[in-house]
Parts: structure tokens; sequence; C-alpha cells
């Protein structure tokens, strides 16, 4: 005799619809622990109730300035507090190389353009004009601009977004009760503020949060229910898996689950459900499977390139391949015109 399996119920159509900034930490963890295949399936309602299931963005990531960081997030190589990674200090780039980077990468099939410096908080001066003539270039290229920059005072977010910028990278790693083990030299309450700094000068917000440096299933929950119950919810949500870099506190950290990332995809993606989640650092050790996995559960953007701001990533033939293979079309060559 055959077992009968019961279908999965569908979410009602009110909650598909419903956009909400009022999560609780309990509801998003239940939501979060349910079984993988109903948050799947429940995710990628609210994902194609809201967003085209074959648009998914790709972004390109460039450090611009590199290392002698003065925070010390543990997880970070380019913090000058974690001398054991070996990880060389690198000036601002020259802007019309940046410019030459982005065009590369347009050419490879990317649709935003990412510049990460290592600073706690940019100073007024000839770099800061340099990034603002960055940006201006990125955008006269056709693409978006986003950067990230450490902590944002509101004039220097009005001069960013005067100058074009797309989006804000700040994130905020993980939730308020785990972040003091990870970071001491920046509190949560500075993160928040510069997250509103961004918002009020009328710039994109992206922001996530990092999983596997030993928090919780409830400190996940809570960085998401930080983000969901800002109004508007956040334009980007990168979610990332800790890559555990020799010479800093979290080197012995064990690999990530690849089923954790579906989870908090599919989780961001039902709380925040116009949001593009990012499947970001780590991607390199899912197998295309998982990638795949995490595109049903909602993820709609990854970064695309070899090399984030100092570890490694897919390469980029391999991701075309894999969104081809999906049936997502990249235009052009891709190595070959980063050559």
């Amino acid at each position: 005799m055959t077992e009968t399996v019961a279908p999965l119920a569908p979410f009602p159509a009110t909650e598909i619809a419903a956009i909400r900034h009022d999560w609780t930490v309990a509801e998003i963890q239940a939501i979060h622990d349910l079984p993988l295949l109903d948050l799947v399936y429940r995710a990628a309602q609210v994902h194609r109730a809201h967003n085209d299931p074959a648009d998914i963005q790709r972004a390109s990531l460039l450090s611009i300035k590199t290392g002698a960081c003065p925070e010390d997030c543990a997880y970070c190589p380019q913090s000058a507090h974690h001398k054991g990674t070996g990880l060389p200090r690198e000036r601002l780039m020259p802007v019309d190389k940046v410019l030459q980077e982005a065009a590369a990468a347009k050419a490879a099939g990317a649709h935003r353009f990412c510049m990460g410096a290592a600073w706690r908080q940019p100073k007024d001066g000839p770099e800061f004009d340099a990034v603002l003539s960055m940006v201006r270039g990125v955008r006269g290229l056709g693409m978006e601009a986003c950067v990230t920059l450490g902590m944002l005072t509101p004039s220097q977010a009005g001069r960013l977004a005067e100058a074009g910028l797309t989006s804000y990278n700040h994130n905020l790693d993980t939730g308020p009760e785990f972040y003091g083990d990870i970071i001491s030299t920046r509190t949560y309450e500075d993160r928040l503020n510069t997250l509103q700094n961004v918002r009020d000068a009328g710039i994109g917000v992206c922001c996530g949060g990092i999983v596997g440096m030993g928090e919780g299933v409830k400190d996940r929950a809570a960085m998401l229910q930080v983000l969901a119950n800002h109004a508007p919810h956040p334009e980007s949500v990168p979610i990332n898996a800790l890559v555990a870099v020799e010479g800093t506190p979290l080197e012995d950290r064990p690999p990530v689950d690849p089923l954790d990332l579906v989870r908090m995809c599919a989780t961001a993606r039902i709380v925040m459900p116009k949001a593009r989640v990012r499947l970001s650092a780590g991607r390199k050790g899912l197998t295309r499977e998982a990638q795949i996995l995490c595109f049903m559960a909602g993820a709609n953007s990854i970064f695309y390139g070899e090399r984030l701001l100092t570890t490694a990533n897919n390469e980029t033939d391999a991701d075309a391949e894999l969104l081809r293979d999906i049936g997502i079309t990249v235009p052009g060559l891709t190595l070959a015109a980063a050559e």
C-alpha cells in the first residue's frame, strides 16, 4: 500500500502580497525553522509574486583601498588588528584604473559595480573627492554604482547622492546581541546611524550579514528582523557565508552548511519580498546545485567576478555558464572581455 503524502499548503494570498515592518524575532525564527522543502516552496511563492524569477542581478566588487583598517571585525583580513593575515596595505586606486575595471566588468555582463575601501570613516578631502569621481564615472558607463566606505556623515551621504550613487553597502553583520562578540570598535547604533544618513540622502541601502561566525539561529533571525522592520526595506540584502581567513580570530570556524544559506535566503525573501537578496561571500564553496536551490529560495543577485574584496569568488565563465544553464542569458564574452 502506497502512503499518500499531503501537498504543501500554499501561503494565503494576503500573506504573499503583504509588505510588513512589524516582524518579531520569534516569527522570523519560526519561518527559518520550517521544514526545508516547505520553506523553499513558500519563499518561491513570495519571490514570484513580487519579482521576475529570471532576473538575477550580477554585481562586480572591487577593493579600491585595501588593508590597514582600524576596525577589529573578527572575520576581516583587512583589519590592522589581525597581523597574521599577511595582507599587504594598498593605497586608494587611481580613478582611471577603477573605471577600467568597471568597464571590463560591464563587458563581462555585470549590472552593478561595487567599490570597497577599508576605512572606518572616509575623511573629506582628495581621497573622498576621488571616490566621488569614481561614482560619476561608473554611472557614466551606464552601470549601477555602490560603495562601502565605513561610517558616513549626513554631508558625505549627500555628496555621494549628488554624484549619482545608486546604493551604499553597510552590513549589520549579525544580530544586536551577538554583535559585541565580533566587533568592539564600532557599535550597532553607529551602523544604524550610517544607514539612516544614507536613506535620508535618497541613496539605496545595501545591508545584510554573515552566517557562520558562531552565532545562533536566533541571532540570524534578529539581524533579519532589524532589516525587515526598516521602512522601506533595504533594496539589497547580502547573505554572506564566513570565509575563515588564516590570521583572523575566526580562522578555525568550520565551513557553513550550504543549507544554512538556503534557509537564510528563503527567510530574507519572505520577510523582505522586494529586496535583492544577494548570494555573496562564501559562494565559491557551494555546488552548482546548492546555488540553484538558493535561487529557487529567492536569491536574485550574486557577486560576479573572480575576486571579492580580498577573497576568491567563482570564476566569471563558470557563473555565466551556470546562469545560461538555468535560462538566463549573459551577453558577450567573459574572460576575453576582461583581458
